[in-house]
């Protein structure tokens, strides 16, 4: 890689005292200053970052910012990303709380950072029966004013259109590789723009703003779309309950999110799962575009600074949208592919979610207590819960052979590596090798069949990571930390 084509984070000057929710540019621009702002951490502000007032349209003076790479010279074409503020920030805010230039400086691509006019808010459609709009200036003296009831005339979503056309004019713009991704009402305004004019994009992305369903689903639970299918990107945040007037029902404005785009796009089969960290990744394939959902596992409202990254990574780098408008995938830089092994499981349930693919157990999974008894003084205490699976299941998972004995009380099992176990109904030792181990809990006979807790085996035998959320466990070869959207996914979408 090329010194110019190098990511280099600049340091900077944490200020500690400023925790507004966008400090001033006045206070930021120029100097090294970097603050922090409900977890969304910024960059020091980008030298190259560009700033622009012109009137575009409607004799409205609108400002955007422009980077430029360091790397382009215009000899080729190159992609554009437009990158959508939140609300009450503005398009440089937008520029220092994401690592869009960042990349930029490595991919060599354009980022535009428009800002929502003097108002801070972008003009987007609401659910009215949910939210009333006010016309008045709020306590931060900003109007929230209603979009025009006309689509064709939303000065915001036409600005957008504008000065695509005028990055086309002014820089070696490649047509098929135009982006747009947004942030809280930034993704409001993505997804309404997608919604509208989104044959001039390859891909959207958004965090943290989710449109209300009644927006996206008619009366009769048809999707309202003008602008057909798009390569997808949703990242949602675990703790996220943004925008308040979902009222306790954001689960469900994201699940409706997420199947407004898996109609249009056609996708039918079930998701890849990958889970790496913190970032809940499901991977959906579509006959008509690809789309992707991330979940961010102990994540309040806002983005990562690495979702640009992410976003470039895992779907724009790998979209296009080719001369006769249709969505193109290519090779992305990482490949939209699942954990290669996993084992996904859920209470109650009596499939699994075995490497990407759904498997049969004999019985449904349920939870063993391992008590501590208080000897002459009587009672319990628990010392722990553990998922139990049928040893069967076990032995289908790890491709061993298992001999049943004892009238299935008993059952010895040869892994694939030579390992032998031995289980025995109401005993919590295990035998390994002609060795006793002590396993979490106690083996149960239940519904004809021996069941084991399935946590220590693949703990203790295989050294595999677990991670668990809502009554679903995920289990791999790596650091995985399950958040509460993928659980749902996992156990409503794949185990239903």
């Amino acid at each position: 890689m090329k010194m110019k084509d190098k990511i280099f984070i600049q340091p900077g000057t944490p200020n500690d005292d400023n925790r507004e929710y966008l400090p001033e540019a006045i206070a930021i621009k120029g100097c090294d200053m970097v603050v922090n702002e409900n977890g969304n951490n910024s960059q020091v502000y980008p030298a190259r970052l560009k700033k622009y007032t012109d009137i575009v349209l409607d004799e409205i003076e609108d400002t955007w910012f422009e980077y430029v790479p360091a790397s382009y010279d215009g000899t080729k074409k190159v992609p554009l990303v437009f990158s959508m503020h939140g609300g009450l920030m503005t398009g440089w805010g937008q520029a220092i709380y994401t690592s869009w230039t960042l990349v930029a400086d490595r991919e060599g691509f354009i980022a535009v950072f428009p800002n929502a006019n003097k108002r801070r808010f972008w003009l987007v459609e609401y659910d009215k029966e949910k939210l009333g709009i006010a016309t008045e200036p709020n306590d931060t003296g900003v109007y929230l004013n209603m979009p025009p009831e006309n689509p064709d005339d939303n000065h915001d979503m036409n600005l957008v259109l504008k000065l695509i056309e005028r990055m086309k004019q002014k820089y070696s713009i490649d047509e098929g590789r135009i982006y747009m991704q947004g942030m809280s009402m930034g993704n409001m305004m993505t997804s309404q723009f997608a919604r509208y004019h989104g044959e001039v994009l390859a891909g959207e992305a958004g965090s943290g703003g989710p449109s209300s369903p009644a927006l996206l689903f008619d009366d009769n639970d048809e999707v309202i779309n003008r602008a057909g299918p798009l390569a997808v990107w949703e990242s949602r945040m675990e703790h996220d309950r943004v925008p308040p007037h979902f009222k306790g029902d954001t689960d469900y404005v994201v699940k409706r999110s997420r199947e407004y785009w898996k109609r249009i796009n056609k996708c039918c089969s079930l998701p890849e799962i990958k889970i790496v960290g913190e970032d809940n990744f499901a991977f959906y394939k579509g006959g008509n575009a690809d789309q992707v959902f991330r979940d961010v596992k102990n994540r309040d409202h806002g983005q990562t600074f690495d979702d640009a990254e992410l976003v470039w990574d895992y779907l724009f780098s790998g979209v296009r949208r080719d001369e006769n408008g249709k969505i193109v995938h290519t090779d992305s830089i990482y490949p939209r592919k699942g954990d290669e092994y996993a084992i996904a499981l859920a209470l109650g349930k009596a499939k699994a979610y075995v490497n990407n693919k759904v498997t049969d157990m004999s019985g449904p999974v349920f939870k063993h207590q391992k008590l501590k008894y208080h000897g002459l003084n009587g009672g319990s205490i628990v010392r722990g819960e553990y998922f139990m699976v049928p040893v069967s299941f076990v032995e289908i998972v790890f491709g061993a052979k298992c001999i049943i004995s004892y009238n299935g009380y008993a059952a010895e099992m040869t892994l694939k590596d030579g390992r032998v176990l031995q289980f025995t109904r109401g005993s919590i030792g295990c035998v390994v090798d002609n060795k006793v181990h002590s396993m979490f809990c106690e083996a149960v006979y239940r519904d004809g069949e021996l069941c084991v807790p399935i946590e220590w085996i693949c703990k203790r035998l295989f050294n595999n990571h677990i991670s668990c959320c809502d009554d679903v466990m995920y289990i791999t070869d790596h650091y995985n930390e399950l958040s509460i959207n993928m659980a749902h996914i996992i156990r409503d979408e794949i185990l239903f």
